[in-house]
């Protein structure tokens, strides 16, 4: 995100203000709506700005009055934000503290800030005892900033430059991890049933249950795939594999795992780690062996969020 650098955001007048409350006074939950939670993207024909004031000690209690195009917006209290949306182009954005009763945030010291479309923008306003300022923050930082805050609700904004904002839908891919587990050890070449499944497989599945359990609290999808070596027939190996796969899902629901989040799948010999190998039937299984697996594919997505 491109932020707006601070010298198009000038230091404003600062006095008495027409919010203003007396320093040891405590903040109405009134003026204030849900905790902040990250914008999502806007559409190429509008750009995006979120205002803000942090929550500190040093901070002037008044209220700093946002202007939009010599707008009055609203009047931001520290430890809120406000976000809103305007056509791209040329705007003046103002932060002004104690302008009453002559509001010259409307006619003065206007910062002209040229906004992009499809960027968002935030500015952070400063505000101690003797001067205020506002300036452009990277997202990163401001977001850091911004979860201690929350939407400033109690004014009702009066600029007409603002815009319903048009939100882009976020489809972010999936994120997975896998897990494989070694056909060879599972099941005995060709077989896939339950009754096949090896002492040895039966030990690897009972440990991957217990590493899914240690390295995820939430399990919401989980891919079983079955893969075959290139030995055979491409139909023969998809159903070798499907049954395979089927065979390790039923494993993992005794297991503990809940049966909604398990889907299993085949992609048969479509996809081997090991080609080319030659030499006798025996040498050529043995070559095999990597091809021969059943992956476990975790979607932990929401633990990245």
């Amino acid at each position: 995100m491109k932020a707006i650098k601070p010298r198009l955001l000038a230091a404003a007048l600062v006095g008495a203000g027409v919010f203003t409350l007396n320093a040891s006074a405590a903040i109405s939950e009134k003026a204030f709506g849900p905790q902040y939670e990250p914008v999502a993207a806007i559409s190429p024909s509008q750009a995006q700005v979120v205002y803000y004031r942090e929550v500190a000690n040093n901070q002037r209690p008044d209220a700093a009055h946002i202007y939009i195009d010599g707008e009055f917006h609203t009047g931001l209290l520290p430890g809120g934000y406000t976000r809103f949306c305007v056509a791209p182009g040329r705007h003046t954005l103002n932060a002004v503290m104690g302008d009453a009763p002559l509001y010259r945030g409307k006619t003065e010291l206007k910062s002209i800030a040229k906004l992009e479309g499809g960027k968002t923008y935030f500015l952070r306003v400063l505000s101690d005892g003797s001067n205020m300022s506002s300036g452009g923050v990277s997202r990163k930082e401001a977001e850091k900033q911004l979860s201690h805050t929350r939407l400033q609700v109690h004014a009702l904004s009066r600029a007409s430059a603002i815009q319903a904002c048009d939100l882009q839908a976020t489809t972010s891919a999936p994120i997975y991890k896998d897990y494989a587990l070694s056909g060879d050890v599972l099941f005995e070449f060709g077989k896939s049933s339950r009754e096949d499944i090896t002492a040895a497989g039966r030990r690897a599945i009972a440990e991957l249950i217990s590493q899914l359990h240690r390295e995820h609290t939430v399990l919401e999808r989980i891919l079983v795939i079955g893969h075959t070596d290139l030995i055979g027939s491409q139909s023969a190996n998809y159903m070798l594999g499907q049954r395979r796969a089927s065979t390790v899902r039923q494993l993992l629901i005794d297991g503990g795992i809940p049966i909604h989040v398990l889907r299993a799948s085949s992609v048969g010999s479509s996809e081997p780690l090991v080609s080319n190998c030659q030499g006798s039937r025996e040498e050529r299984i043995a070559c095999n062996a990597p091809n021969r697996r059943v992956i476990v594919r975790v979607d932990i997505s929401s633990a990245q969020n």
